[in-house]
């Protein structure tokens, strides 16, 4: 058994990074609980493996007293000297207790240590490699579905894509690849619980990470995102470098690079804006697809009085008033939004301190593909 196990050791030191002293240590330590169970020993005991050897002994561990309480624990210091003279007071005498047939109760609880070191070992690994990944996108396989969550294998790891993390409408089938968001990764005693999402804010960004290459490399930056998860989104972004246009930059030529992440969305709609540190270009930049005359701006209550011509005040608005709310969420700043008429009749428009300048009529191409996205807003 020892060479066989010494070559064990030896294996798993070489594959698995698991130390040999470490596991031999814990083999003597399982050992000590075998031999308390099966011998019905409550004494202090210590076991000596040593595989080199092929040994396995059981030594009893007892304490150098004046007066014994406890024979099982203790020894007076008269019994301990005629063992060895050199025994003083609280020294500890040991004596092999080495039961006959303990080599076969020692294989197996050896069998038992190792195995689940090298379980525990390959789940710390595999922890350590996913908790690294943590706020990252990955590309699953569905294998199973249960009332609660759907499981997306990553390879060694099977991941939990709960049922609030799933987008509404997107029907899920075995064997099916899909993207997804790593948002914690736990230990648990079953091994690493790795949690997905399909609905945070993070895989939409990743994924223009993936498909922009100006944003992979820095040049474009996201600065916010607002998302109704298998909806609409809307992303502002912003160039570091004055000649890269960052919205072309995301919408591709002919919209290719927004299109690719809409189809891994199921359909979902993505405005792209452009940032700005001025609240009042932001502001009007995020209700696109519609356009601006006026945007009015209370620092004091971080809100926003914006002024729409009227046959665009649906589409500010959006359905369910979602556009206006998508845009509150990018920009941090309460929007009001007011067709030309009613502001003219509040006699809040035109504004006598207003420095915003409406955008010119003539629209790019990527404008034009989202005014044709966008247009049944106005429903």
């Amino acid at each position: 058994m020892s060479s066989d196990l010494l070559d064990a050791l030896t294996a798993l030191e070489e594959q698995k990074g698991i130390s040999r002293d470490v596991l031999i240590e814990a083999i003597e330590a399982a050992l000590v609980t075998a031999y308390k169970r099966n011998f019905n020993q409550a004494q202090n005991v210590r076991v000596d493996l040593n595989l080199d050897k092929g040994s396995i002994r059981v030594f009893s561990r007892k304490d150098v007293v004046e007066e014994v309480e406890d024979d099982r624990l203790q020894i007076s210091l008269e019994d301990a000297k005629i063992i060895n003279p050199a025994y003083q007071l609280e020294d500890i005498v040991e004596q092999e207790v080495t039961p006959r047939n303990f080599g076969r109760i020692a294989a197996q609880t050896a069998k038992q240590v190792v195995t689940q070191r090298v379980r525990e070992a390959e789940r710390g690994l595999i922890y350590e490699q996913y908790v690294d990944r943590e706020d990252d996108i990955v590309t699953g396989v569905v294998e199973r579905l249960d009332a609660r969550n759907i499981y997306v294998g990553l390879g060694k790891v099977e991941a939990a894509l709960p049922q609030n993390e799933q987008i509404q409408g997107e029907t899920y089938h075995p064997h099916d690849r899909i993207k997804v968001y790593i948002t914690k990764v736990e230990r648990t005693t079953r091994g690493p619980q790795v949690i997905v999402s399909r609905t945070h804010p993070g895989l939409l960004r990743r994924l223009f990470e993936m498909e922009v290459p100006e944003i992979y490399e820095g040049i474009v930056e996201i600065k916010s995102i607002a998302r109704e998860a298998g909806d609409r989104s809307k992303i502002s972004v912003y160039a570091h470098n004055d000649e890269v246009d960052p919205v072309g930059s995301c919408v591709g030529a002919k919209g290719a690079r927004v299109q690719t992440i809409v189809n891994e969305l199921n359909g979902e709609k993505i405005d792209i804006v452009e940032w700005s540190e001025d609240p009042v270009v932001f502001v009007a930049n995020a209700l696109s697809p519609s356009k601006v005359l006026d945007v009015q701006v209370n620092e004091e209550e971080k809100s926003t009085t914006v002024v729409v011509p009227d046959y665009q005040l649906s589409l500010a608005i959006g359905k369910r008033g979602q556009n206006a709310r998508l845009a509150a969420k990018l920009t941090g700043w309460k929007i009001d939004i007011k067709s030309e008429t009613d502001a003219r009749e509040l006699g809040i428009y035109p504004s006598a301190t207003s420095t915003f300048v409406p955008a010119d009529d003539e629209e790019s191409d990527y404008e034009d593909v989202a005014v044709d996205l966008y247009q049944d807003d106005e429903e």
